[in-house]
């Protein structure tokens, strides 16, 4: 099986081609706020790329978030295009699932904790159920409160270093989610929500509303 993989949700924009879960070509930018732009070139490229193998795209597999909205957006919008253009299915992928396994790739190991920026001092993570939450990070008890090696890391974790103190606790710094990674988290969602994922009804998974910032633009307000 051959998946078109896409990640927007942060500030890294990313496509690849992954067959049979093995990672293969990915085309990626840690620029930021490129990825209306960057985002059409790549998969042409990789839909180029998989013409010369001689591989059919059997479905898209989208970061899901939570993470920016204007990234979960360009990325959604996409990925529904090329499945009712190509007549595959979407497979939405939990983006905080594609950051661990991008830890995962740096050695990090024992209690993973993602963390995706999500302004002041919040994040995106997960509880002990890989459920995704909103905290408000205080201290390391805000996240975990134990004793094991803990290792964390995404967009969110530069200002959590700050206040974190316990030599328990091990921050990596670059890591984040990348395309690539999809390919290994899509063999743990359910068949059922692989198989009845009703395209036309999907939205990203912004976990927390969106409220619009005020307009700095003269006249509008």
């Amino acid at each position: 099986m051959t998946i078109l993989c896409i990640e927007t949700s942060t500030s890294v924009c990313s496509a690849a081609i992954c067959t049979d879960g093995v990672p293969g070509r990915q085309c990626i930018s840690r620029e930021g706020s490129n990825h209306a732009r960057l985002l059409p070139r790549y998969i042409e490229e990789l839909l180029s790329f998989a013409r010369e193998q001689n591989l059919s795209i059997d479905a898209v597999a989208l970061s899901e978030g939570p993470g920016s909205y204007t990234g979960l957006r360009i990325g959604t919008s996409t990925a529904k295009g090329l499945c009712y253009g190509l007549n595959i299915p979407l497979i939405p992928v939990p983006t905080l699932e594609v950051l661990k396994e991008a830890a995962k790739e740096r050695g990090a190991k024992g209690v993973l904790i993602p963390l995706i920026d999500a302004r002041r001092m919040e994040v995106y993570t997960t509880d002990a159920n890989s459920k995704a939450r909103a905290v408000v990070v205080e201290n390391e008890a805000s996240l975990y409160d134990g004793d094991e090696e803990v290792y964390y890391f995404g967009d969110g974790a530069e200002k959590c270093a700050r206040i974190f103190t316990k030599p328990n606790w091990h921050y990596l710094p670059g890591v984040v989610p990348e395309a690539v990674f999809l390919a290994l988290t899509v063999g743990r969602l359910s068949a059922d929500r692989r198989e009845n994922m009703q395209i036309a009804y999907y939205e990203p998974y912004y976990l927390k509303e969106f409220v619009a910032a005020q307009s700095h633009v003269k006249g509008l307000k």
